[in-house]
């Protein structure tokens, strides 16, 4: 472009400003805007529970740390009430799923199912832990811990992995006295 042109417009311009004068009031400048701080996802107790349930979660057993099929029986039970049950032969009434929980919600969670469940007499019901896959090297821990709460219950009588199409080894069936019991409270598991 013509610098004799940028001159002229440059020369109107001031020409056309020069009787401009500031505004008499301040105007605070407008303050950018901001992003919101960040959320973190886990907070210092979460990230505590954490470490506990890590650290004192019972893995004593080779076949929870493997990710095997469980099997328990109490002493008296037939085996071919525990074939039965192997085969998901006795009807499930009621199922729970732990998916999700800390190991703490999911003992609580599953004494209250059992307790439900006794109040109702089932016989049979299934219990989805899951089978620990993103618990890592500590293996599944919530199959560990349901696995202790259940042989702590006196009316569980047995207890299986269950079918693949019911969930295979992060599932379990679970078979129940139906005598009159008391209700399954949270010091006894």
């Amino acid at each position: 472009m013509n610098p004799k042109l940028e001159d002229d417009d440059a020369d109107l311009f001031r020409e056309a400003v020069r009787d401009v004068k500031p505004l008499a009031f301040d105007v605070p400048a407008a303050e950018p805007a901001r992003r919101p701080p960040p959320k973190a996802r886990f907070t210092r107790a979460d990230r505590y529970a954490v470490l506990q349930e890590s650290l004192y979660t019972d893995t004593g057993d080779p076949e929870l740390a493997s990710g095997e099929e469980l099997v328990f029986a109490r002493e008296g039970i037939q085996k071919t009430v525990l074939r039965k049950l192997r085969r998901g032969q006795y009807r499930v009434q009621a199922e729970i799923d732990l998916h999700g929980l800390t190991v703490a919600e999911a003992k609580e969670a599953v004494r209250a199912f059992l307790a439900k469940a006794l109040e109702h007499q089932f016989r049979c019901v299934r219990i989805v832990h899951g089978k620990g896959l993103r618990s890592g090297h500590r293996g599944p821990v919530l199959k560990s811990a349901i696995s202790g709460v259940l042989r702590r219950v006196a009316p569980v009588l047995a207890y299986v992995s269950a079918r693949q199409v019911d969930g295979g080894t992060g599932a379990l069936y679970v078979l129940l006295a139906t005598w009159p019991v008391k209700a399954v409270g949270p010091g006894r598991g």
